[in-house]
């Protein structure tokens, strides 16, 4: 199991990434990260919706209200093309984190 130190700041990239295949809700965007990461990752409910929070304040993803098949009405999240552009730029920063903390595990 991942600890989400380790983890932080990325979560974005992993909720624009599944956001960018199509618009979800909280729980089914919880449950592709554990799928996708094999369950070495499971995202804390407070830390998803604060990171929805923040994501939507700076335009990246929108939000509207659905209808679930029981009626219950969810809470669905859309990338926005601004999202879109954030999603690449932070990849690119990613790439570029492991290749500078590689450097120094390859000396260790």
């Amino acid at each position: 199991m991942i600890k989400s130190e380790a983890l932080k700041g990325y979560n974005d990239i992993m909720i624009l990434h599944i956001l960018r295949q199509g618009d979800s809700y909280g729980y089914e965007i919880s449950k592709r990260i554990r799928e996708i990461t094999n369950n070495k990752y499971v995202i804390k409910e407070t830390t998803l919706y604060s990171a929805f929070n923040r994501l939507e304040k700076n335009g990246y993803i929108g939000k509207y209200h659905g209808t679930h098949t029981f009626g219950k009405q969810r809470i669905y999240y859309k990338i926005t093309p601004s999202g879109k552009n954030y999603y690449l730029n932070r990849c690119y920063e990613w790439i570029e984190t492991v290749l500078i903390v590689n450097n120094f595990i390859a000396e260790g």
